[in-house]
């Protein structure tokens, strides 16, 4: 994958933020550290909040979705414990930035989001920033991405009220699934596949969005 170019305009800003946000939390995986200072989280936000992008907080983006914390960034793609030959399914492409940080680590990554104004300003943000290892599609995200199975990670970034069947099978053995689960407060979980069904862990309180399904 051809890197991105930097916008150094904001390098200070992304620095700061990964020095007090992430790394001062507890992320220690160094790939994800880095894909935090390079991927420019003030591209994949509304322009009128790029003064925010770097701030401790999620910001909205339109049609009820969100471009999370920071933190919940590094926290999930460090849970999923990728390697450069990972192939990684993400459900809720959204604002891209999570899907940025994701290429940056894995080798390919398959993206599915519900809303097709998202899936539309994705696909050309990332192609402009030189992401040729993302496959992004408009479909429903409890379905997952059958074609392109098995996973060796699976993130999803809106809450469903149960663990989908679907991106269970599709999730290699050995591979984690990383899922807030509920409706308000809720739990993100890391589930790994094994060969006698998951291994469960509750590792944080969280609050996402819905999983809202295709019609």
């Amino acid at each position: 994958m051809d890197p991105p170019a930097r916008d150094d305009a904001f390098a200070a800003r992304r620095d700061r933020m990964v020095d007090s946000q992430i790394l001062a939390r507890g992320i220690s995986d160094a790939r994800v550290l880095e894909a935090m200072r390079r991927v420019e989280r003030h591209r994949f936000v509304p322009l009128d909040q790029r003064e925010l992008a770097y701030g401790d907080y999620p910001i909205g983006i339109g049609f009820g979705q969100t471009i999370s914390q920071p933190y919940i960034v590094a926290f999930m793609t460090e849970a999923l414990a990728l390697g450069p030959d990972s192939r990684v399914l993400e459900i809720g492409t959204g604002s891209a930035y999570q899907t940025a940080v994701l290429a940056e680590i894995a080798r390919d990554v398959y993206s599915i989001e519900v809303v097709r104004e998202h899936v539309a300003r994705a696909t050309e943000l990332l192609r402009a920033l030189g992401y040729s290892n993302v496959h992004v599609r408009h479909g429903d995200g409890y379905t997952g991405w059958p074609d392109a199975a098995p996973f060796d990670g699976i993130i999803v970034t809106a809450a469903p009220d149960h663990v989908p069947p679907p991106l269970v099978e599709q999730l290699r053995i050995g591979g984690r699934l990383v899922v807030p689960i509920g409706r308000g407060d809720q739990d993100l979980l890391v589930l790994t596949r094994t060969e006698d069904g998951l291994r469960e862990e509750e590792r944080l309180a969280v609050r996402f969005v819905p999983l809202v399904r295709s019609p």
